[in-house]
């Protein structure tokens, strides 16, 4: 029985699975659709830096190097690393770049039988004579598709690129009635540092969006065009950001990303003493959470510009939703070369855009929106079996119900490397046999 595994992705997390199916005697192959690793890191604000201090986002075996000073090292400086990861233990023998999968396709076993099973993939081991993966392969530089085969997919395709999340307006106020231009921060992260300077410079430019991509490009708005051309941002739902501070990390590190914190979350399937310790200490999550609302509001003029979020501080980190603002954000705010308006809906018009509660337009030359990524939708359009997908997401506005964004062939995780290197670890053990899973251990795992 051949035992050939294929990986989606080259960024993170398709490195730590490859590294550890080379260790244990695989040959895995790594398709990428990118002409270089990194993964989400190429696609990315020049301007954006790593969000947590690169001591608590590391490989776990080959450390930054040591000539890097920087606490929040810098877009390519990370990019930088993960290259020298995958250079450092001879990965890029088995990444194919310029390769990107259209879609994934289970032959063999027909839905009804997998139905019927007890274990998981028919056998409760990862390989099984029963069925094959069929990929579809295209060379993004020939324009030709092609179709592999494997017994095991890890996909490392991520949440946070490729299908961006468009606001849907009805006709007459789409983005047709505007005479500017429109686009998603993800077409300008993908540009060319030159030609997105080039962009941006001497236009009006409006903003849609709180978070991180959308405070980045608001900064790098402010310094290419000052208070002559104030660049405004739209936000309905302001999320809780903090400063660019070496000892706020570290103290959110000691009050969030530890194994006591854990045991304040209620989780699935924990048993009935964990149900109590998390129910008795909920008290001191919500106080920690309050010392840090507290703080923010203090630290930043939040109140004085609308920005206090309607959501609690642990809400927003419970979600992965905290974000780290860009250096000077408030001073621009404060200067005017950034202007906040808050509002719950927006529509186009041929001068810009109006915003709830004024009739006059925010006249733009070009409006981004910073509005955030299907991740769910492209982890469903992957799989060409419509069966697939509906078991997937069952409504178009469904979330896949995943615990910590996992599904059973997925490795997608907003949190940092050591938890990527822990969930692959578990899955190698997968891969060798040394787990036997039934259906019913691996949905209650994950579900």
């Amino acid at each position: 029985m051949e035992r050939r595994v294929v990986i989606i992705g080259a960024g993170i997390s398709g490195l730590l699975a490859c590294k550890y199916l080379v260790e244990k005697g695989f040959d895995p192959v790594v398709f990428e659709a990118d002409d270089r690793v990194g993964g989400v890191w190429n696609h990315t604000i020049q301007s954006t830096k790593l969000q947590n201090a690169k001591e608590g986002f590391r490989f776990s075996d080959f450390d930054w190097p040591a000539s890097l000073q920087e606490k929040f090292p810098s877009h390519s400086e990370v990019l930088d690393y993960v290259e020298s990861y995958a250079q450092h233990f001879n990965l890029y023998p088995c990444i194919k770049l310029h390769s990107r999968v259209i879609s994934i396709d289970y032959v063999g076993e027909s839905f009804g039988e997998m139905k019927t099973w007890d274990l998981w993939g028919g056998t409760g081991t990862a390989f099984s004579s029963r069925g094959k993966w069929h990929i579809t392969v295209l060379d993004t530089e020939t324009n030709a598709a092609e179709v592999h085969q494997a017994e095991f997919v890890i996909l490392c395709i991520g949440r946070f690129s490729g299908l961006p999340n468009i606001p849907e307006l009805p006709p007459n106020y789409c983005s047709e009635v505007f005479d500017g231009k429109v686009m998603h921060s993800m077409e300008y992260s993908d540009m060319e540092k030159s030609a997105a300077a080039e962009l941006i410079k001497g236009k009006r430019i409006t903003i849609i969006g709180s978070q991180k991509s959308a405070v980045d490009l608001a900064v790098e708005c402010a310094e290419a065009n000052g208070i002559k051309y104030p660049c405004v941002m739209i936000q309905r739902n302001p999320h809780w950001l903090l400063p660019d501070n070496g000892f706020l990390m570290s103290l959110l590190g000691y009050l969030y990303f530890n194994r006591f914190a854990e045991l304040l979350l209620h989780k699935p399937g924990q048993n009935i003493l964990y149900w109590l310790l998390a129910t008795v200490f909920s008290p001191l999550s919500w106080g920690i959470s309050k010392f840090w609302e507290i703080y923010l509001q203090w630290k930043l003029p939040l109140k004085k510009y609308g920005l206090v979020p309607r959501h609690s501080f642990l809400e927003d980190m419970s979600s992965c939703q905290i974000g780290m603002l860009p250096d000077k954000f408030y001073d621009k705010v404060e200067e005017g070369s950034i202007l906040i308006k808050r509002s719950q809906s927006f529509r186009f018009c041929k001068e810009g855009l109006i915003v709830d509660g004024e009739d006059k337009p925010i006249s733009s030359d070009l409006v981004m929106l910073a509005t955030g990524y299907k991740g769910d939708q492209k982890l469903k359009n992957i799989f060409r079996s419509s069966v697939f997908q509906e078991y997937l997401v069952s409504l178009p506005t469904a979330t896949i119900p995943l615990y910590r964004y996992h599904f059973i062939l997925a490795v997608a995780t907003p949190s940092g490397i050591n938890f990527h290197s822990r969930t692959l670890i578990f899955k190698m053990h997968i891969l060798l046999s040394k787990l036997g899973l039934t259906i019913k251990d691996r949905q209650e795992d994950l579900i």
